[in-house]
């Protein structure tokens, strides 16, 4: 078992009997997803499972350069994430900006937490960003979106992801429902 503390909150256990329940349900969202027509269902899913999920059987698939990612589902739609970013995997890859540039001055492995609003509703979502900050210290939106866009490139989406921008939910969801502690998955 692995102990990590979220935000201001007790040492929670994550463990990869969690992490393998929250792949069970994502197969089997997946699953009823791919039927016609889909069955209505509502599937809880709790921030335990999702760090545990992320700590255990999401590992080789989080970017290089982002470790230990940590979601907290507050409530009432608000979401809050902490992760180590690697500023010198990031910077590698960057131009420099000039002294005026406030990363420029900041490297290695740093904590950055954002929090946030996740609309959904008819399959579609959206994240309202409430505010980012590394070391305590706010992050500009232009700058996080920078991080982000570098950090969730792939080949598919070779652009990134866009903070603010609508998505389309997968495997028929219709909207997810943030409460504190939990998530339903409402197909």
């Amino acid at each position: 078992m692995l102990a990590l503390a979220g935000f201001n909150a007790a040492p929670v256990q994550l463990s990869q009997q969690e992490g393998d329940r929250l792949q069970r349900k994502i197969e089997e969202i997946t699953k009823n997803g791919a039927t016609s027509p889909v069955q209505t269902r509502k599937t809880p899913i709790s921030e335990d499972e999702v760090n545990s999920y992320l700590a255990f059987n999401a590992k080789e698939k989080i970017p290089q350069g982002l470790i230990n990612p940590w979601i907290t589902m507050i409530g009432d739609r608000w979401l809050a994430g902490r992760v180590l970013v690697d500023l010198d995997e990031f910077k590698r890859q960057r131009s420099p900006r000039g002294f005026m540039d406030p990363l420029s001055y900041i490297s290695g492995k740093v904590p950055l937490t954002a929090r946030g609003i996740l609309d959904t509703h008819e399959g579609k979502g959206q994240f309202q960003l409430g505010s980012a900050e590394i070391f305590g210290v706010p992050l500009p939106k232009p700058i996080l979106q920078e991080l982000v866009t570098f950090f969730s490139r792939t080949s598919e989406n070779p652009k990134g992801f866009e903070i603010d921008a609508p998505f389309s939910l997968p495997t028929k969801i219709r909207e997810v429902v943030i409460s504190k502690g939990e998530a339903v998955v409402v197909q």
